[in-house]
């Protein structure tokens, strides 16, 4: 490429990326703060039926990701690439500031949870049309034989986004004593949103058209309706199904097992203190992130289909006994109690309720924090934190890492693949719809579901319950990497482009 073309190509994927990973989180930070929220917009007499609602309410941003798929993909073929990705991410800014205005349940009872799923509803939307704007857009600029490597770039904004949501939250923290944090502190990462929306708008507001929706718009090629084109066509709709069951079903829960669920199973199965969760997971990120554009670029070299399903596939074998070691870290039952240090108090509410926090030491440094709150001297919430070693931390980044590393395995290379797949006059529609489904639907479900699983394993008494969660990604990728391997072609489809 020459240093002209390498610049416009540059300043395409910085305006691109910056406004799709501000997206990202804004779309993830929800997720991220799930177990504050759970105590700030649901009842509270019951803390694990709290946090489920509060994934499910997550989740529901997921769901809806589809319609915004044809919504905003059925625009962005007609009006074009720009416009439409300009106006999700304003949308998605907008709702993610509110998220943090809303009162309590304590102060406007029901309401509260009713205008959070409101908000996380129009959230999804908004997502669902700016990842197929901002990937068709860059795909659209690269040269031919290159579009792995620019569109990887783009695949690196979901897990900054979280990134930035973590490190965001540890600064919030860190700036604000625990109890100010737990007040009001929470709502910072939502109203800090609105700064980097704004500054983004400007950037993407002096962007110009995709050349390639341009030149097609100028000849009067483009369609007039993409719904139709896209899944009324039975030769087209082969390929959407394709691309669905074949990848992205797979892709999406291989995403959210490395990154989500780990942070879940984390502070809600291990326990672990949040903040340590927070700085650990952080840093897998951080260390993994890179592998995005080298599966990318690598999958420009030797096709996208065998990188995608070799990821599946590792992660698949290798999934519980990556569980089975985290658990084992922070497994109080395998460490030796120093029972000469023991550490109790209690403090009395004006409510009338009490709290009592016990504090155990063990030999290897771990310390384990029990706050339990009492009301009429019964016992009506129970929380418990750990807090890891140095040698643990790493040791659980390191396994959070390999999970990373399936992630970029599987996603690096799906926005080039499933932008060759589609011709450019319904390209927005028809590669939204399948990413969303496997990621927002498939993907965005897996909290949810394998959280229910673990609960239900736990109260059936089950040794190993905190395995159970696990079945739910080791099947849906399973049938994709089966699926995916018998019907995907691994030469780059670039005809259309």
């Amino acid at each position: 490429m020459s240093k002209t073309s390498t610049k416009g190509i540059w300043k395409v994927i910085s305006a691109s990326s910056m406004g799709t990973m501000i997206e990202w989180y804004d779309f993830y930070i929800f997720g991220s703060l799930a177990v504050v929220i759970s105590t700030k917009f649901f009842p509270s007499d019951n803390p694990t039926a709290a946090f489920l609602s509060t994934l499910a309410t997550f989740a529901a941003g997921f769901v809806v990701r589809p319609f915004g798929a044809l919504f905003f993909g059925r625009l962005g073929d007609i009006i074009g690439r720009k416009y439409t990705f300009m106006a999700t991410l304003l949308l998605m800014g907008g709702s993610t500031f509110l998220i943090g205005c809303i009162p309590s349940y304590e102060t406007i009872g029901f309401l509260a949870p009713l205008l959070v799923l409101i908000l996380r509803l129009l959230q999804g939307l908004a997502l669902g049309g700016e990842y197929g704007g901002a990937a068709t857009y860059v795909a659209e600029h690269a040269p031919p034989g290159e579009k792995g490597y620019w569109t990887s770039w783009i695949q690196t904004t979901a897990t900054v986004g979280l990134f930035i949501s973590l490190m965001v939250i540890l600064a919030t923290k860190s700036a604000l004593s625990a109890e100010n944090f737990d007040l009001w502190g929470w709502r910072v990462p939502f109203w800090v949103s609105i700064a980097m929306v704004g500054v983004s708008y400007l950037i993407r507001k002096n962007m110009d058209e995709s050349p390639v929706f341009a030149k097609a718009k100028k000849e009067g090629t483009t369609s007039t309706n993409p719904l139709k084109e896209s899944f009324g066509n039975r030769y087209n709709l082969k390929f959407v199904l394709l691309a669905l069951f074949g990848a992205t079903m797979g892709q999406g829960v291989v995403w959210y097992t490395g990154q989500f669920y780990a942070m879940s199973f984390m502070k809600t199965v291990m326990n672990v203190d949040s903040s340590q969760v927070d700085e650990l997971l952080g840093i897998a990120l951080l260390i993994g992130t890179p592998f995005f554009i080298v599966f990318g670029w690598l999958s420009d070299k030797v096709g996208r289909k065998y990188i995608m399903m070799f990821g599946m596939l590792l992660a698949i074998l290798s999934y519980r006994s990556i569980y089975t070691a985290m658990y084992n870290t922070t497994d109080i039952s395998q460490k030796t109690e120093i029972v000469e240090n023991p550490r109790e108090t209690t403090e009395k509410k004006a409510d009338g309720s009490s709290v009592t926090i016990s504090q155990k030491k063990y030999t290897d440094g771990t310390t384990l924090i029990e706050k339990k709150t009492y009301m009429d001297k019964k016992d009506v919430q129970t929380n418990i934190s750990i807090q890891i070693t140095s040698s643990d931390k790493w040791a659980l980044i390191f396994l959070v890492f390999i999970q990373v590393l399936f992630v970029t395995m599987v996603y690096g290379p799906i926005a080039a693949f499933l932008v060759e797949m589609f011709p450019t006059k319904i390209r927005y529609t028809s590669m939204s719809l399948p990413y969303h489904v496997g990621n927002g639907i498939f993907g965005g479900l897996l909290p949810a579901i394998s959280t229910y699983f673990v609960s239900h394993a736990k109260t059936a008494g089950k040794t190993d319950y905190y395995l159970d969660g696990l079945w739910y990604p080791i099947i849906i990728a399973g049938i994709c990497f089966v699926i995916g391997m018998i019907y995907i072609d691994n030469k780059n489809k670039i005809t259309h482009l």
